[in-house]
């Protein structure tokens, strides 16, 4: 690696930072610009990846030829081939007249393809051709052209998640990776971000002819040691904020932190996937799930419970161990053993039952409060018998038209008449 080469290239290029791997990356840019080979540069968004193709072609042989940037997300996929391989003059509506693509403008040149996971699966069929052969087909043609175009491909895309999920081909990832250039992200370059800010501030102090801006100790630390998920374009973003709102031209760490988005890991540099992240989200998601469910089972065995005391199916103390479950989860700070129903209220259906909590007492002895809660009595059996009383009496004891009047069978009626002795 030659340092003094590298520098020269930083000054050229208006580079900044002294990070390890920034200079690996310019260094290899340097190689490879003597060779035709594709190169793919790959970084997250804002971390100066449109740089390297510049490098590239200015050191190249081709440093006299077309360089043409092309954003491969910002072309509808409708067009993106026309712009790319040309189209003749009524290849579709509104070509009026023929067009020359990128390849064909940028031969003996160079061509830097910015976010290229972004392109449609037919483009990306074209595209290898183009590399593999040199050739290509105007839309609306079919006569084959030539061309030699180095090519140079850029995306902060992870390129085989893509290949997995279809959404890019296998074959031209392993062509557009022939030399990979892999940029840092900014908080790994944590060496670099304060000699990148005071570069930002001097430029906006000079281009607005304002004082420059300078940091405290404390919000030099705040700056070095947010995590940037923006990168280079979030720190420049920031400090041009700074500059043409702070009135001080001294900023303490209070003042830089207004502007440093706060996330659920602070400002410190940790990094997070999106993995992680949905992993979570579907874990605590799983979570509340279970807990609504378990409410609900709680409920209905306190209903199911409620109703067997009501209808005097069993002993009412052995249906209160029986469901100590339920009775912990209503009542957690008390034992289940404390929880009693009144024994003289078993007998009577028709008394309302009482399930209490027991009563707290004061360090004195005294009865501070008594918790009740009163399920009223609802019963249907009661209920049932007037029903049928005034269906007889209404119809004068005529069973046939009270068992219609009350929409049952006669057999049914006998029968209810029978269970309750109202033949008497």
């Amino acid at each position: 690696m030659d340092i003094q080469q590298i520098q020269q290239v930083k000054q050229r290029f208006n580079l900044i930072g002294n990070n390890a791997e920034l200079n690996r990356a310019i260094d290899i840019a340097i190689q490879v610009a003597a060779t035709d080979l594709t190169v793919l540069v790959t970084g997250e968004s804002g971390t100066g990846k449109e740089t390297v193709p510049k490098i590239i072609h200015q050191f190249s042989s081709r440093k006299h030829g077309e360089y043409i940037a092309v954003n491969c997300g910002a072309i509808p996929e409708g067009t993106i081939d026309s712009e790319l391989f040309g189209h003749e003059k009524g290849a579709f509506t509104g070509a009026h007249e023929a067009r020359k693509g990128y390849f064909e403008v940028a031969n003996n040149g160079t061509i830097f393809l910015d976010e290229v996971a972004e392109l449609p699966l037919s483009t990306q069929v074209r595209l290898l051709r183009v590399l593999e052969t040199g050739e290509f087909i105007r839309v609306g043609s079919s006569k084959v052209l030539k061309t030699n175009v180095r090519v140079v491909a850029a995306t902060n895309v992870n390129l085989p998640l893509a290949i997995e999920q279809g959404k890019f081909r296998e074959d031209l990832y392993y062509r557009l990776n022939t030399v990979p250039v892999k940029l840092p992200p900014l908080r790994e370059r944590s060496e670099d971000i304060y000699l990148l800010f005071r570069k930002f501030a001097a430029d906006f102090a000079d281009n607005w002819h304002v004082p420059v801006i300078t940091l405290t100790p404390d919000a030099r630390n705040v700056l070095e040691k947010f995590r940037w998920p923006g990168n280079i374009r979030q720190l420049k973003n920031v400090t041009e904020q700074i500059s043409i709102i702070e009135e001080s031209r001294e900023i303490n760490a209070q003042t830089m932190m207004k502007y440093l988005p706060m996330t659920e890991s602070g400002h410190l540099p940790t990094i997070m996937s999106h993995q992680t992240e949905d992993q979570s989200f579907s874990s605590e998601r799983e979570i509340l799930y279970k807990v609504l469910f378990d409410m609900k089972n709680d409920m209905n065995d306190l209903k199911k419970l409620v109703h067997d005391l009501m209808l005097n199916k069993a002993d009412s103390q052995q249906l209160i161990k029986d469901n100590a479950r339920v009775f912990q989860n209503i009542y957690p700070s008390h034992q289940t053993s404390d929880i009693s129903v009144d024994e003289s209220m078993q007998s009577d259906t028709n008394t309302p039952i009482i399930i209490s909590q027991p009563t707290h007492k004061t360090n004195h002895g005294h009865i501070q409060d008594t918790d009740e809660f009163v399920e009223e009595s609802l019963s249907l059996e009661d209920k049932n018998v007037e029903m049928i009383r005034k269906a007889l009496e209404k119809y004068n004891g005529k069973r046939k038209y009270a068992a219609q009047e009350l929409g049952i069978s006669e057999r049914t009626l006998y029968r209810k008449i029978n269970q309750y002795n109202l033949d008497k």
